[in-house]
């Protein structure tokens, strides 16, 4: 049951995904990101390192999936979709899964990454900085060097205790700023 589940989630969550990027196309890539300027507000341990610059922020909804793993809640993955932050209609822009892995919905480009500092917030998920493993394809995430997760809503894994194989995936929402290296 609970695999039949998921699967609809997903099915459902591609097909508006689908949705979107056909009824997006001649959305030019420039509306999805910030300027270059354009600063977000983040706490000291997540700052970037200087020699980058801002080139994106979008705002992201989804679950982060636990799994119960010797009596504990642990988490699986993340799923969520991005949108252009100032977007009302939500145009999905991005998928962010497992890995952690961040792939455009528009050009296909793609991100892998990896936490290198967290900052803890009451009753959410962390914020974190993260460090680009891989860059794949010449679009929007291409040369992404790090990422911020800002703005942390819900996401937290239950505090009861789980049995067997048990899954729970809760909501969560965040602002995720992007990277590259300044020229």
């Amino acid at each position: 049951m609970k695999l039949a589940k998921r699967l609809i989630l997903t099915t459902a969550a591609f097909a508006a995904v689908a949705a979107g990027t056909l009824s997006s196309a001649s959305v030019g890539l420039a509306a999805s990101s910030q300027p270059a300027g354009a600063g977000v507000d983040a706490p000291a341990a997540l700052k970037v390192p200087d020699g980058n610059r801002l080139t994106g922020v979008f705002s992201a909804a989804g679950v982060q999936t636990y799994t119960c793993t010797d009596g504990a809640w642990k988490l699986l993955e993340p799923a969520a979709t991005l949108w252009a932050k100032k977007d009302r209609s939500h145009r999905p822009v991005a998928l962010h899964s497992r890995g952690p892995v961040w792939v455009s919905t528009r050009d296909g480009s793609a991100v892998n990454a990896t936490a290198i500092a967290n900052s803890p917030k009451a009753g959410t998920i962390p914020e974190l900085l993260l460090q680009a493993t891989a860059t794949r394809g010449t679009g929007i995430f291409a040369d992404v060097s790090y990422i911020q997760r800002l703005n942390t809503h819900g996401g937290l894994a239950p505090t009861t205790a789980c049995t067997g194989t048990d899954q729970v995936s809760v909501p969560y929402s965040a602002t995720y700023a992007f990277y590259k290296p300044a020229k």
